[in-house]
């Protein structure tokens, strides 16, 4: 059966679940699951985990993402990007400096209010589906964290700026746009975006999904790759194995405290696993069915 991970390359139009949907389709595998959802004018790194690697998923989601988005001033919609429908039109007579200027306010911990168009849920109700009937709910500002907000362009008047952003599990980018935009006094939306890192994986790392039709399971990376930046461990006897399987911690002296990457003698990936006072015990198990 297929187990692994595949770094997908998302066409714009598909939702992430479309993009599972397919890879379930063409590995002949219920069990995949995706590590962070992109809208579907969203382009890029899109990880999908497959088999028994969807134990992983929640790692994925956890952890900084990175997008290149464009910013469309002047214009305000109702999804925050060029999907939906204007709301307002001005002139944006904004310089590059200018925009460097109101980019430093955006830098570092911020609180971000969610866009009516998001999955979020109050009172059992999806914002987007209250948003459709045209009603909007308050909704309490929730803390992201924008590590990285770079200007990549200086286009002719009346084009988009580009935006490099590095940020944390939660932020809406094109929420980040549509504030920049009120900064300046002008408005804005997200015109487009490519996330080029998720989970560790980057652009170069992705494959289509007409690569993955034509070579199958033969893309699927190693589960233990997502977890690449933890040291290893390797256990010393089949007995130490075999009590790690029963779910039971093992002691593997001079470990120090830390998170680390386990493996059998035979070289099987078992789990990911928290050492402490040289005793390892499992924070998520990667064997079985």
């Amino acid at each position: 059966m297929p187990n692994g991970i595949l770094i997908i390359d998302k066409p714009a139009g598909w939702t992430s679940m479309d993009v599972c949907a397919k890879i379930r389709g063409i590995l002949r595998e219920k069990r995949v699951g995706h590590g962070g959802t992109l809208d579907p004018m969203a382009t890029g790194v899109l990880p999908v985990f497959v088999g028994r690697a969807t134990r992983a998923v929640e790692f994925a989601e956890n952890g900084d993402k990175e997008y290149v988005a464009g910013l469309r001033l002047g214009l305000v919609t109702n999804t925050q990007d060029t999907t939906g429908e204007a709301l307002e039109e001005r002139e944006a007579l904004v310089t590059g400096e200018q925009l460097e200027a109101a980019l430093a306010r955006f830098r570092g911990d911020i609180l971000q209010v969610p866009p009516m168009y998001s999955a979020i849920k109050i009172n059992g109700k999806k914002l987007y589906e209250l948003a459709r009937k045209g009603k909007e709910v308050e909704r309490k500002p929730r803390p992201v964290t924008i590590r990285a907000l770079e200007l990549l362009n200086r286009p002719e008047a009346g084009g988009d700026f580009s935006l490099r952003v590095r940020c944390s599990k939660g932020t809406y980018v094109r929420t980040l746009c549509h504030d920049i935009g009120q900064v300046l006094g002008c408005g804005g939306c997200m015109s487009s975006l490519r996330r080029t890192m998720a989970a560790g994986f980057t652009l170069a790392d992705a494959v289509t999904l007409e690569d993955v039709q034509e070579r199958g399971e033969a893309l699927l990376r190693p589960p233990d790759s997502l977890f690449a930046g933890y040291p290893a461990v390797t256990l010393r006897s089949p007995g130490q194995e075999k009590r790690v399987r029963s779910g039971a911690p093992v002691t593997v002296p001079g470990t120090a405290d830390g998170t680390y990457r386990v493996y059998g003698p035979g070289g099987d990936f078992l789990c990911l696993s928290q050492a402490a006072g040289g005793e390892l015990k499992a924070i998520k198990n990667f064997f079985g069915a």
